[in-house]
């Protein structure tokens, strides 16, 4: 079960921007993470390799906040809010609620909940 710090660590970290950093500090070796109904990816290594992927697909990912975050045992629950820009310029903004399950203090499974409609950019 994580602390209330810890998680509050993991959040600061996403929020600087240290994506791959997170999942290498704060996932366990044989974590998943599903997007919306999408299969899960499982497994640390794959996790960052899918990261990395995901950030040079885009000129920039800023966290803007988290919105709001419950723990409640071993479950934790984030609103996050993203803006995304491609390499032309052109951004949205997404906002997701990320489902985690934690063994103990590293996240063992996740999903994210979104509007995939909000995929647009402008």
């Amino acid at each position: 079960m994580p602390h209330r710090e810890i998680v509050e660590s993991f959040i600061a970290l996403v929020v600087q921007g240290k994506y791959v950093e997170a999942i290498e500090e704060f996932y366990t070796e044989d974590a998943s993470m599903q997007e919306n109904q999408e299969p899960p990816r499982k497994g640390r290594a794959l996790l960052v390799e899918g990261e990395l992927k995901a950030l040079a697909a885009l000129k920039e990912i800023r966290t803007l906040a988290a919105k709001s975050f419950l723990v409640d045992g071993d479950r934790v629950a984030i609103n996050w809010l993203f803006e995304l820009v491609a390499h032309d310029g052109r951004s949205f903004q997404l906002e997701e609620i990320a489902y985690q399950q934690w063994r103990g203090d590293r996240i063992f499974e996740e999903r994210f909940y979104y509007d995939p409609a909000q995929r647009k950019l402008a």
